[in-house]
């Protein structure tokens, strides 16, 4: 059996926000505004991987947030040509890094806050 990822689905609190994130800060396109199930959402493309974002539903509580180390999602692992120039591009828009660019063995690695201080790690492969 094989095994591939599809896509990523997150749960946001402001969808507009979220979408703006994506589109504007890592060049991703809206491919659709749709509903998953009677929660207001959108699909969006990110250089090839599908990222479809919602808000909670009506009969749904969300407990916790980014800010807090949880069970499941951690973080959001984008890999780039030029570590040090998607580093400048965010920074200049105001996204504060938690990791500077570090040097690893294997690549070179950061990790900034997105909306809602989703945990996004930018990764340039020693090739």
């Amino acid at each position: 059996m094989k095994y591939s990822v599809h896509h990523l689905h997150l749960i946001c609190k402001d969808l507009e926000k979220m979408i703006v994130f994506f589109t504007e800060a890592l060049d991703a396109r809206l491919i659709v505004r749709k509903k998953f199930g009677t929660a207001d959402g959108a699909s969006l493309d990110l250089q090839g991987s599908l990222i479809n974002l919602r808000v909670a539903r009506d009969d749904e509580t969300m407990t916790g947030d980014a800010l807090q180390p949880r069970y499941g999602y951690d973080h959001l692992a984008l890999e780039v040509e030029n570590l040090e120039a998607a580093y400048q591009d965010l920074t200049s828009k105001g996204f504060s890094f938690v990791l500077p660019p570090t040097e690893t063995p294997d690549a070179k690695i950061a990790f900034f806050k997105g909306a809602e201080n989703i945990t996004i790690e930018l990764l340039q492969m020693n090739h």
